[in-house]
């Protein structure tokens, strides 16, 4: 579904990512864990298209098309989302409005019509319910004044609401309490976890792991996977820190 290869990308000059490799395939999630600075969210930034990471080298085929060649509203209508470390705020501008402006171009660009304003409002308030977020969140704009924890509630709400084929999630953890984070996780179950979507969870912490098992874990260190296994390597990687496991 996704495949990535030799991926080397820059910022201001300074390559961060050294020909990165990764594959993954539908139904699959993958974990990508690594200390500060090696990556991980440069990868994420990358793949959802921000324009000022500069790809100079390696491919990235999603869904059989070349991801690199298109902008990042075509690559979110194609159906990659990108969940933020730290979501942002859009004052003056409703959930509802945002997201329902949002789906129905997505709708469009694939030849179909739009939700009326009672289907979308339908589809926003089912979405809302299965991640214990209150519906009136709704009605406020993007985010303003939201907790660490109703960002990210309302981040997944978000993807929910537009069902992508395959999410890439920064830090979706950080900042979260524990009931947030099993809300989290049991949404990102709900809504990925099916045979034709695939999942790229950038994490520093296994806990995350607890609610959502990966397929595959990898390690990034410099710009570079250095090594893969299963969910006990990220059991590992919290008990041993990455020093010892890439050593």
């Amino acid at each position: 579904m996704l495949k990535i290869e030799n991926l080397h990308a820059a910022i201001d000059g300074k390559e961060i990512l050294k020909g990165l490799n990764l594959e993954v395939a539908a139904g699959q999630v993958h974990a990508i864990m690594g200390p500060n600075g090696a990556g991980k969210s440069t990868l994420g930034y990358v793949l959802g298209g921000r324009p000022e990471y500069e790809v100079t080298d390696g491919s990235v085929t999603f869904a059989g098309e070349a991801l690199l060649d298109m902008e990042a509203h075509e690559r979110a209508a194609a159906g990659l989302f990108l969940g933020f470390q730290y979501p942002v705020e859009i004052p003056g501008i409703s959930n509802v409005q945002f997201l329902r402006e949002a789906l129905n171009a997505q709708r469009a660009s694939r030849g179909e019509g739009p939700l009326s304003g009672a289907e979308f409002l339908k589809l926003a308030r089912a979405q809302a319910d299965a991640l214990g977020m209150d519906q009136e969140m709704l009605k406020r704009p993007v985010n303003v004044g939201f907790s660490g924890g109703e960002k990210k509630r309302n981040e997944m709400v978000q993807m929910g609401i537009l069902d992508p084929k395959f999410a890439i999630l920064d830090e979706t953890d950080s900042g979260l309490d524990i009931d947030a984070l099993k809300a989290v996780g049991e949404g990102i179950n709900r809504i990925m976890r099916k045979p034709d979507k695939g999942v790229l969870l950038i994490t520093h912490y296994q806990r995350l792991l607890d609610y959502v098992e990966p397929d595959v874990v990898h390690v990034l260190v410099d710009g570079r996977i250095v090594r893969s296994g299963g969910p006990e390597l990220a059991v590992e990687l919290e008990r041993e820190g990455y020093a010892e496991v890439t050593a």
